[in-house]
């Protein structure tokens, strides 16, 4: 039987209108106070770390559990359902104080998305709500935005510290990623460097986007990010070496074993530790040490068939590159799935609805699949 993982977290429901976009197009020239603007049927799908990186770790074939929590209204009763088609819905934890979390996603085609968020249900979630019994025979717990969830950050991330370090003695390997932080709210004024300080010694595979780790780590070179973009997507001007290098390297130091950078549309920057160091991962993982460590690349993402929303992209590719750890699979092919996994996803307007096995998506490598230039 596969090794189990459990996705645990941020869920919500996703409302994704239908927006026509034109080359070139600014969202200043399509976001104008007064205009009304016509889109088409909206997409209405689970969204989260929970829902996007757990469900596509089941789709493409892991042994996997969510935990998230929801509401008693009539969004949870859409998450419940999703979940409940894959036969994943007994993880989730029910409140009947706290509303269900959702995001409106405006997602323009050839514009980075935006996203309308209420956190909902996610602010209340703590270490408690995790069932030790779910965590006997785990070999990799996954927890996803812990930014946007209000227990979470609060104290200099006291709860964050206590789940992470909890879950790593009950034996599973421990795997983080973030999430974007609207800096006019309460997470916005968090140190986000201390926090990330306390929780990296407890979190063996850190797995964030470029642009949430370097505004928690160095929001002075965030600031230059943006300057020079000038209104372009963030990841578009970044150099490897002088941008992207310095943050993994500080990650390494506060005590990640296995980094997964993720870099937007030119791909993906991994590094790993030691060997001495990966071997202090649990064996249930059975990762094969001299395979993983010590090692430095940059994955460049595969050209996709069509653009249609960036949405779930980093997750799912996360959900490729952690089941393809647990399944045994070298990091090149971790790494080559999870690019290809990206690609797949951003040709429909959900998270879930491209995505390919690994079968499929090894053939289409085989058989020339172009990357990004």
């Amino acid at each position: 039987m596969k090794k189990k993982m459990i996705a645990a977290g941020h869920i919500c429901v996703d409302i994704t209108p239908a927006i026509p976009g034109k080359k070139g197009a600014k969202i200043n020239e399509l976001l104008i106070p007064g205009k009304l603007i016509e889109v088409g049927d909206a997409t209405v799908s689970t969204g989260g770390a929970v829902a996007n990186t757990g469900l596509a770790m089941k789709i493409l074939g892991g042994n996997v559990s969510l935990m998230g929590k929801i509401g008693n209204d009539a969004f949870g009763g859409i998450v419940k359902n999703v979940l409940k088609k894959y036969g994943l819905e007994d993880g989730l934890l029910i409140s009947d104080t706290e509303a269900t979390s959702y995001t409106v996603v405006v997602a323009v085609p050839g514009i980075d998305r935006i996203f309308l968020h209420n956190p909902g249900a996610n602010n209340a979630f703590y270490a408690d709500d995790i069932p030790a019994e779910e965590l006997k025979d785990a070999a990799l717990f996954h927890f996803g935005y812990p930014p946007i969830m209000r227990s979470m950050y609060v104290n200099d991330g006291e709860e964050l510290v206590k789940m992470m370090k909890m879950v790593k003695e009950a034996g599973a390997a421990t795997s983080m990623d973030l999430a974007a932080v609207d800096e006019a709210s309460e997470a916005g004024q968090v140190d986000w460097h201390h926090v990330l300080e306390r929780v990296m010694p407890y979190v063996d595979i850190f797995v964030p986007s470029v642009e949430e780790l370097c505004y928690m780590l160095d929001k002075e070179r965030f600031q230059e990010w943006q300057e020079r973009a000038a209104g372009r997507d963030v990841t578009e001007i970044l150099d490897i070496e002088k941008d992207v290098k310095p943050l993994a390297d500080e990650c390494m130091k506060m005590g990640v074993k296995i980094l997964l950078l993720k870099c937007g549309a030119p791909g993906m920057y991994f590094c790993s530790a030691s060997k001495e160091v990966l071997s202090q991962i649990t064996d249930r993982l059975e990762l094969d040490v001299e395979a993983w460590a010590e090692k430095e690349y940059f994955e460049k993402s595969y050209v996709p068939e069509k653009v249609l929303s960036g949405t779930g992209a980093g997750d799912t590719s996360i959900a490729a590159f952690l089941t393809a750890m647990t399944d045994g699979y070298t990091p090149e092919d971790a790494l080559h799935l999870a690019a290809g996994t990206g690609a797949s996803c951003v040709a429909a307007y959900d998270a879930l609805s491209g995505l390919k096995s690994f079968e499929e998506l090894k053939k289409k490598m085989d058989a020339g699949w172009e990357k990004a230039e």
